[in-house]
C-alpha cells in the first residue's frame, strides 16, 4: 500500500492498551489512531478522553469499531478472546497486532492463523522482548553456528514473590496464569534462537500452592490458574528444552537460561535477580557468558551487552506498522507465535492429566 497514514483501532481498554496507545502516538506521521473499543460501558470512551483524544471514536462493542474500515488493530482483551477479536479484526479487513499469549488453547491460535493467511493478513504476536538487542545478540550467537549443535536448552527462572491479581488470576478470563503471563516470553526467547524447532512432546507439573494461600495472596479465593509450571519438552531436532516458571516461590531464582551446544554453552541470565520480582527472564537480559575450550583450556567469556536505543514495547508496534506500509509480511512469523502456544496448551494438557502428552500441530 502507498505511504499514507494508517487506520488504527485498539480493541479492549483496559492497562496494557495504554502502551499501545502511546506507541501509536509516537507514530502521528504514519498513524491516526480512529477509534476503540471495551465491552464495559463507558471505559473505552475515558479511556481516549483521559489521553486527551476527545475526537477519536470510542465503542462499547467490537461491530461498530470494526465497521469504520480499519488498516490496522491491536488486540488488547481478555487471554480467552483473544482468537474471537482477533478472527473477527481480520474478517474485517484489518490487520492484527494481538496482546500475548496468542490465546489459551492450540485450536484457537491455529483458527487465527488460518484466519489470516486465508485473509492474507498480518497477524502478529506481542513479545516485545524480541526487539531488545540484546535478544538480538543473544540469537546473533546461536545462529553463527558457535556452540555447534544445540541439544539441550534450559530457560525460565522463577519469581520469589510477583504475583498479579485481578484479570491474570482469574481461569475464566486468562486461561492460565504465569506459564502463559512470562512464561511464553522466555520460550520465544530460545526459540526463536534456534529457528523455532516444532514441538513433539512435553512432561509437566503445575500447581497454585502460594496464590491459593491467603497468608500470600489477598485474592486467594479467586486465584484459580497456576503459579509454578515445569516441563520437559521435546523438539525436532533431537533438542530437550527444560522449562521452569514460578510467579511464587521460597527461593531467590531458578536457575539461568542456557543453551548447551557440542561445542560451547551459552548462559543468559535474567537481570535484576532476587527481590520479590526478580529471577524470572520476562524481558530485559542480563550477563551473557560463553563457556568453551581455548587451546584445550576450559575458558569464559564475557559477551558485553548491548544499550538499547529505543523502547521495546514500541518497537514491537512500529514494526506492525512498518510492516502494514510496507506491504511486509508478520513481524514475527505467525507460526512461530502458534508453536509457542502449542507448548503452552502442552503443558497445561500434561500437567492436568499427570503424564506426558504428544503434540500435534495439523498445519
Amino acid at each position: 500500500m502507498s505511504k499514507s497514514k494508517l487506520r488504527i483501532g485498539i480493541i479492549g481498554t483496559g492497562g496494557i492498551a495504554k502502551a499501545h496507545l502511546n506507541s501509536y502516538l509516537r507514530m502521528e506521521d504514519e498513524v491516526e489512531i480512529v477509534g476503540g473499543s471495551d465491552i464495559v460501558p463507558g471505559k473505552a470512551r475515558k479511556f481516549f478522553d483521559d489521553a486527551g483524544l476527545t475526537d477519536v471514536k470510542a465503542f462499547d462493542n467490537n461491530e461498530d469499531l470494526l465497521a469504520l474500515g480499519l488498516d490496522g488493530v491491536s488486540v488488547c482483551t481478555y487471554n480467552t478472546t483473544h482468537a474471537e477479536c482477533t478472527i473477527a479484526a481480520i474478517k474485517s479487513g484489518a490487520h492484527v497486532l494481538c496482546e500475548k499469549p496468542m490465546s489459551v488453547t492450540l485450536e484457537d491460535a491455529i483458527s487465527m492463523y488460518k484466519a489470516a493467511e486465508k485473509a492474507k493478513k498480518i497477524l502478529t504476536i506481542g513479545f516485545q522482548p524480541r526487539y531488545d538487542p540484546n535478544m538480538d545478540l543473544v540469537r546473533e550467537i546461536v545462529g553463527s553456528g558457535a556452540l555447534g549443535d544445540v541439544y539441550y536448552i534450559q530457560t525460565g527462572g522463577g519469581r520469589r514473590r510477583g504475583m498479579p491479581g485481578g484479570n491474570f488470576i482469574r481461569k475464566d478470563l486468562s486461561g492460565v496464569g504465569a506459564l502463559a503471563d512470562i512464561g511464553c516470553y522466555s520460550l520465544d526467547m530460545v526459540l526463536s534462537a534456534i529457528g523455532y524447532p516444532k514441538p513433539l512432546t512435553v512432561s509437566a507439573y503445575a500447581n497454585n500452592h502460594f496464590g491459593t494461600n491467603p497468608k500470600y495472596h489477598p485474592e486467594a479465593e479467586r486465584f484459580d490458574v497456576d503459579d509454578f509450571s515445569v516441563a520437559l519438552i521435546r523438539l525436532e531436532g533431537n533438542i530437550a528444552l527444560d522449562f521452569r516458571m514460578s510467579w511464587a516461590m521460597h527461593m531467590d531464582a531458578m536457575g539461568a537460561t542456557m543453551f548447551l551446544g557440542t561445542d560451547a554453552g551459552l548462559k543468559v541470565e535474567p537481570a535484576g535477580v532476587g527481590g520479590g520480582w526478580g529471577g524470572a527472564w520476562d524481558g530485559t537480559i542480563g550477563p551473557i557468558t560463553m563457556y568453551h575450550d581455548v587451546s584445550g583450556q576450559l575458558s569464559e567469556t564475557k559477551i558485553p551487552l548491548r544499550e538499547p536505543s529505543d523502547d521495546r514495547f514500541y518497537g514491537k508496534v512500529k514494526a506492525f506498522c512498518d510492516a502494514i506500509l510496507e506491504g511486509g509480511r508478520a513481524p514475527i512469523p505467525t507460526l512461530e507465535s502458534v508453536y509457542n502456544q502449542a507448548i503452552v496448551d502442552g503443558i497445561y494438557r500434561s500437567s492436568q492429566l499427570g503424564r506426558e502428552v504428544e503434540i500435534s500441530i495439523p498445519l
